[in-house]
């Protein structure tokens, strides 16, 4: 009886340090008070091609229609990025400014609950609170779309939603959002788009097996996610026979200094980096040359 009630008794207390070490976060409450300023629309619109919202939240032939994308294929299992239009009871519009910088910064839902990081929070969290505020600001003037995607096909254990605590605790870089870096063709406001709403690194750099990022090699290359090929290895090494007008072709028409076409996935981020000034794509081929 007393090995029995001990076991009990390790039981609840590893049960209990298991539900504390896995609660989200709270939004810091600075960020929540910037949050109820206004944003600016129209500079969030430049935050949203840069972050590739459409790419995977888009309904298939119009990139406003933020119902839900085609299920993205991990090693964990497929999940399908949710809708995010302005739907009140099927999207993001009955969250409020702050609930939306919890999930960006945090990985937290509007529920409480913790999101995978199949949602790129981990490199979100780089992005400043002013341009956070202002893609919520752009977010609200899409038009609403009903439905609602399909839960996660995670097989066991990681349909434990809960356990995304352990995981952020193991991976997620402190939260410090940074200053807005003013927009120009230069190095360091390339560094500020892929390093944040460009979440280069989240295809380009390899991950362990529990798919965490390994910071000592990133952007290094990666195998894709759902294990068709391989993302390329855009550091100055991997990218040592591209000039920057090279780069910057590559992102803005898809195609290769060889003549071949960016395909797949990067396909969708063309789309999207289609939609910004010349001098954000010159800022990030300089970076990555750099």
């Amino acid at each position: 009886m007393r090995v029995l009630a001990a076991l009990v008794a390790l039981a609840l207390v590893g049960a209990v340090a298991f539900w504390v070490l896995t609660a989200p976060a709270e939004l810091d409450p600075k960020i929540a008070q910037a949050m109820r300023e206004p944003g600016d629309a129209k500079a969030g619109e430049l935050v949203f091609w840069a972050g590739g919202c459409a790419a995977c939240h888009a309904k298939s032939g119009d990139l406003s229609k933020l119902g839900g994308g085609a299920a993205l294929n991990t090693p964990f299992g497929p999940i399908h990025p949710p809708n995010i239009s302005p739907d009140r009871e099927d999207g993001i519009g009955a969250w409020s400014a702050a609930q939306f910088a919890h999930a960006l910064y945090d990985g937290v839902g509007a529920q409480g609950q913790h999101l995978y990081p199949a949602f790129p929070y981990p490199s979100y969290r780089h992005m400043s609170v002013v341009d956070a505020r202002n893609l919520w600001a752009f977010l609200r003037t899409l038009p609403p779309v009903k439905g609602r995607a399909p839960p996660p096909g995670f097989r066991f254990p990681f349909n434990i939603r809960r356990a995304v605590g352990i995981w952020k605790r193991l991976y997620l870089s402190p939260l410090d959002p940074p200053e807005p870096v003013a927009a120009a063709d230069t190095a360091d406001f390339g560094r500020y788009l892929v390093q944040g709403a460009g979440h280069c690194g989240e295809c380009h750099t390899p991950r362990d097996f529990l798919g965490g990022m390994i910071a000592s090699k990133a952007l290094s290359g990666a195998p894709v996610p759902d294990g068709k090929g391989k993302s390329p290895n855009i550091t100055p090494a991997g990218l040592s026979k591209w000039s920057v007008s090279d780069a910057e072709t590559a992102l803005s028409l898809g195609i290769t200094p060889d003549g071949d076409s960016l395909g797949d996935a990067m396909a969708a981020v063309v789309t999207d980096l289609g939609h910004l000034p010349k001098a954000y794509l010159t800022a990030i081929a300089r970076y990555l040359k750099r």
